[in-house]
């Protein structure tokens, strides 16, 4: 896997320090980023063979299809948080190419009609000067990217630092799509893109969002996703 030259990331691994390498090698992408079976619906890791976890067979989200490049855990945890809190966008470039790497991406990727970003509140973009789904979106399908079409209503709690049940809440009517535009996604397919997936209540509230102003099909893509607890 080749990253992109000329972001500001580091130029040697960033996982062991191995020295001349790419921002990761391919030693750590081995160990560290090996594709494994996922529930189509959410992104979840499961058994080889099984298509859906049994969450999605009970309560099927909206989302058509879900991929995530990585689980949610050393060392992503620590380089996603150089990425969106120590001022470092320069992971971007090295992130979309993981993700565009990932099974299913691409053919998802390819149907969309159009992509999108998930939104930041107002606040915590000007804290962060950058909207890292934005980033990535940018990267992954250049031409498809409208950061505009879906809003962001209200300032929300962090959800990392939420209950399953508070997350959903949080989240809920959270999202909307410009009422100029209401009209856009009829009949299209769209895919959401995000860094990290925790429980999905954001991604399942925007992606609710997208179907009641009638989009045709609704995806997702997003670098990591958080394993369920053992």
């Amino acid at each position: 896997m080749e990253f992109p030259a000329g972001d500001a990331v580091p130029g040697r691994c960033a996982v062991c320090g191995r020295w001349p390498a790419q921002a990761l090698c391919r030693a750590c992408l081995g160990r560290f980023a090996r594709p494994r079976p996922r529930c189509r619906r959410c992104a979840l890791p499961v058994p080889e063979g099984v298509a859906e976890c049994g969450a999605c067979v009970r309560t099927p989200p909206p989302l058509d299809r879900c991929h995530a490049a990585v689980d949610y855990g050393y060392p992503w945890a620590e380089l996603v948080g150089d990425y969106k809190f120590r001022g470092q966008p320069g992971w971007a470039g090295v992130f979309a190419t993981l993700v565009g790497a990932a099974p299913g991406v691409q053919d998802s990727l390819a149907q969309a009609e159009v992509v999108l970003p998930m939104p930041l509140a107002p606040r915590r973009l000007a804290q962060r000067g950058f909207n890292q789904a934005l980033e990535l979106a940018r990267r992954l399908a250049p031409g498809k990217v409208d950061s505009h079409l879906l809003l962001r209503l209200r300032e929300t709690l962090p959800q990392a630092e939420l209950a399953r049940e508070q997350r959903l809440a949080n989240v809920r009517g959270a999202f909307a799509m410009d009422p100029m535009r209401s009209a856009a996604l009829r009949g299209r397919r769209a895919v959401l893109v995000d860094d990290v997936m925790t429980s999905g209540a954001s991604l399942f509230a925007a992606a609710a969002a997208l179907r009641e102003a009638g989009a045709a099909q609704v995806g997702a893509v997003v670098l990591a996703r958080t394993p369920e607890p053992a």
